[in-house]
């Protein structure tokens, strides 16, 4: 696919989003990771959704997290454009049991992610491996899929359960009781023998 002066390859698909990486036509130029609605007329709370990443970008550091560059429109299709910092999203990694080693490597840097991102009270929402570009040999880590992310002192307790669940229910922790509280997050290893 072309996409802004870019041959686009798939990384990750659902339902309402693509990611892909842009390899630009001169030899020079960077690649771009690029997050675009499937349909060119997508649904209004999906726009809002990239709408609501972009707005993200001054809280969110290169380091650890995928920071939106520009947003756009190409071919009537809204189009998040990010630096590539190279690396997969995790969940096509993980296809089978994985190495000790690059297990924990990797374990430590998804920890160290989202340590910084709530030293900065922001709440991702939906943690899961499609959210997470991984460079698998030296375990960097970098965050994605802001577009139901809060900050935290912007969030309120409701008076009335939520209408609907916000994230992906695979992933979501199991307590749901506090919103106001940043999630911790658990790793677990079991050894089998």
């Amino acid at each position: 696919m072309e996409l802004f002066g870019y041959k686009a390859v798939p990384l990750r698909e659902d339902h309402e989003l693509i990611l892909y990486r842009g390899h630009a036509k001169e030899v020079t130029a960077p690649s771009v990771l690029l997050l675009a609605t499937v349909s060119p007329r997508p649904a209004l709370e999906t726009v809002e959704k990239l709408q609501h990443e972009y707005s993200f970008r001054n809280e969110l550091d290169t380091t650890w997290a995928l920071r939106p560059m520009t947003l756009s429109q190409y071919n009537g299709r809204s189009v998040l454009v990010f630096e590539d910092p190279g690396g997969e999203p995790l969940n096509r990694l993980v296809d089978g049991p994985m190495e000790t080693k690059v297990f924990l490597r990797l374990a430590v840097g998804i920890a160290h992610a989202v340590g910084q991102l709530h030293k900065r009270h922001v709440i991702h929402k939906d943690l899961k491996p499609s959210n997470i570009v991984v460079a698998r040999e030296s375990g960097r880590v970098w965050l994605t899929g802001f577009g139901i992310a809060s900050r935290l002192v912007r969030e309120r307790q409701p008076l009335e359960p939520p209408e609907f669940i916000a994230g992906t229910l695979a992933y979501m922790a199991p307590r749901t009781d506090r919103p106001n509280e940043p999630p911790r997050l658990i790793l677990a290893v079991i050894f089998m023998p």
